[in-house]
């Protein structure tokens, strides 16, 4: 019973002790907790284009990759990339697609608002074909006017890429031989004579540029001023089909053709949630990242069109690779293990300081229970001593039998109890002096 007794006033002091600790440390993680991400949305949006585009391929990629994870790509098709922006910067998708260039001016560093719109960066490269009939080698654009051109359909990102290098080459945007024309009613029209020209911004594997290229009496135009066009348009890139790729046997095409190409972007809201920038870097990289007709292996996701600011979760990417956790556990795990450290480790380097003065707190708040009993007694024999009054002999026992009383009341831990057998016996050498002083005093009344 009296180690249950003891036990119990040990626990007392333990937990008298802890409040504090345990107050300041529930205080730290309720701030803590306001730097804490929400847990990332299990469903996002991408618009992408027609179904029959890349654009729309890739995203089917990606949603399968994402599925796996655990999250949701809802795949949304669109008449291209301007409705994709206004999809975007409406809310209405949280992931879009973008052709290069699209953008009149491109944001600078001096801009004070970049806007919502942030890039994960290029998967793969669009060249840019134009096709026209005749005879007569066409190696620079304004080798067209006059001519009757398709540019694509209004909102297009291919007409917005057309009018620019038209209007490079002195074609006004407003010319009517520009024919809202594109894919494949554009080369219906190229083929029956019924258009001089088209603008096409496509893979090399889409069927309407190979059904161009084996075209008789058809060509596509080989820039001869491609290094001019990147250091006017610096969201665009040189690539070359090389002689004979397309059909060896009939050599097609009969010479390098130099081409220009813009590139297929990844635009995203600036607040989509950071855990699911990485997740969609992951699928680009694992969709877009292999060698290809133009492109290198490893050569994509890359920032090549920086007419988007690069989002900083991407930069991180680009730099470290994916986050260290997501290597080597689970998604949603790797998650709760990211978004519980933000709190865990301000808890830590709180509790690590408290915990170590904890011992030396618990230690005086039994202390401070003698130290107290000792105040009194040294009060009253400072008192006895300067100026002991013998007719106030039995007040200062009383007062000594106090302090004794109330000492052996004490509740302490055992561990402290040699403090409390050292206070009992001074309080003894304080009983022995007063008793000394009272026969001291009786004897000078004697003589």
């Amino acid at each position: 019973m009296e180690r249950l007794r003891a036990r119990l006033v040990a626990l007392r002091f333990m937990l008298a002790t802890a409040w504090p600790i345990i107050l300041i440390t529930l205080i730290g993680l309720v701030v803590a907790y306001q730097f804490v991400a929400p847990e990332p949305p299990r469903r996002i949006v991408i618009s992408t284009g027609s179904e029959a585009g890349a654009y729309h391929a890739y995203a089917q990629r990606y949603a399968a990759l994402l599925a796996a994870k655990g999250i949701t790509l809802e795949i949304r098709t669109s008449a291209g990339s301007h409705q994709n922006l206004e999809r975007l910067e409406k809310g209405e998708a949280d992931v879009a697609f973008v052709q290069g260039g699209i953008l009149a001016r491109p944001p600078s560093e001096d801009d004070e608002d970049p806007g919502p719109l942030r890039s994960l960066g290029s998967v793969s490269y669009e060249p840019v074909w134009v096709f026209y009939r005749g005879e007569q080698r066409v190696d620079k654009l304004y080798h067209l006017a006059g001519r009757r051109i398709a540019v694509g359909q209004d909102g297009s990102g291919i007409r917005g890429l057309a009018l620019q290098l038209l209007e490079a080459n002195e074609i006004k945007p407003d010319n009517p031989d520009l024919l809202p024309l594109a894919g494949l009613n554009a080369a219906e029209a190229l083929q029956r004579g019924e258009i001089d020209a088209t603008f096409i911004v496509a893979a090399q594997e889409a069927p309407v540029v190979q059904v161009l290229l084996r075209s008789p009496g058809l060509r596509v135009v080989s820039f001869s001023q491609a290094d001019a066009y990147l250091r006017r348009f610096p969201f665009l890139s040189k690539i070359v089909l090389p002689r004979g790729v397309v059909d060896l046997v009939r050599d097609l095409p009969r010479r390098d053709t130099v081409l220009l190409a813009t590139t297929a972007n990844v635009i995203v809201r600036e607040d989509l949630h950071p855990a699911l920038v990485s997740l969609l870097l992951q699928a680009m990289t694992e969709v877009n990242g292999k060698g290809g007709f133009f492109q290198r292996d490893g050569e994509f996701p890359a920032y090549k069109d920086q007419s988007f600011p690069l989002s900083s979760d991407a930069a991180r990417y680009y730099k470290s690779g994916p986050p260290f956790l997501q290597r080597y556990l689970p998604f949603w795990l790797a998650v709760l293990v990211e978004r519980l450290f933000v709190m865990i480790l301000p808890l830590v380097m709180l509790s690590l300081p408290l915990l170590k003065f904890a011992p030396s707190i618990y230690s005086w708040r039994v202390r401070s229970k003698i130290v107290r009993c000792y105040a009194d007694l040294k009060f009253l024999e400072n008192e006895v001593r300067r100026r002991y009054d013998p007719a106030q002999h039995q007040e200062y026992a009383a007062r000594l039998a106090r302090v004794e009383e109330r000492a052996s009341t004490l509740n302490i831990p055992l561990a402290f109890s040699d403090l409390l057998y050292t206070l009992r016996e001074h309080i003894n050498l304080v009983r022995d002096e007063l008793r000394s002083l009272a026969t001291n005093h009786e004897k000078d009344d004697k003589q």
